[in-house]
């Protein structure tokens, strides 16, 4: 491991050091990176640390915390929407894939989305390309994604919960954070 995983994480845990080089060894490519973990395990550190060393660096980290944005406004929020589009839509307003564009969009809880959002993300990541609410243009999008969730994505795909075809996108590279009981050497 590098001294840039050094910088950001202290840790003398054999399996957290095992995942920061991996994380530094996808960092420079394109591949989008699925972060799985309980709650607390650094999965929001581990994503900036891959765009801060990655070579979108110089443009835009963009957190999307999934879980906290309702339902009808999902869509909207990841994609934006055109002037008019719905009653409150006073103005043009881009959304995070579009402010991420030739940077990183980090969606947190993934693992919790509907599958109507979940579709519409997986559009956005196949094609690169999206439309806001109400637009009719196609806008394109080079933007990285890495995930995250604490869910067992398989077993939601299994209930069909989550979709398949969604989850073999995000997880190009798939890193397991394990939890502070398991790594008993970094407790002081």
């Amino acid at each position: 491991m590098s001294s840039s995983a050094l910088n950001v994480f202290i840790t003398e845990d054999p399996a957290t050091k095992a995942v920061l080089k991996t994380a530094e060894a996808v960092a420079p490519s394109n591949v989008n990176v699925l972060l799985t973990g309980e709650s607390g395990t650094g999965k929001n550190a581990v994503a900036e640390f891959i765009h801060t060393i990655s070579n979108r660096r110089d443009k835009p980290f963009v957190p999307v915390n999934c879980l906290a944005i309702p339902e009808t406004l999902i869509e909207s929020e990841l994609f934006g929407h055109e002037k008019g589009a719905f009653t409150d839509a006073h103005i043009l307003r881009k959304g995070s894939f579009e402010h991420a564009d030739e940077g990183t969009i980090y969606l947190d809880e993934i693992g919790d989305m509907t599958a109507a959002a979940q579709g519409k993300i997986l559009q956005a990541v196949e094609e690169r390309r999206f439309r806001r609410v109400g637009g009719q243009r196609l806008i394109h999008c080079d933007t990285r994604v890495i995930s995250a969730t604490n869910r067992d994505l398989a077993k939601k795909i299994e209930l069909g919960l989550f979709r398949e075809d969604l989850f073999y996108r995000l997880n190009e590279v798939s890193l397991r954070l394990p939890p502070l009981r398991e790594r008993r050497r970094d407790i002081p």
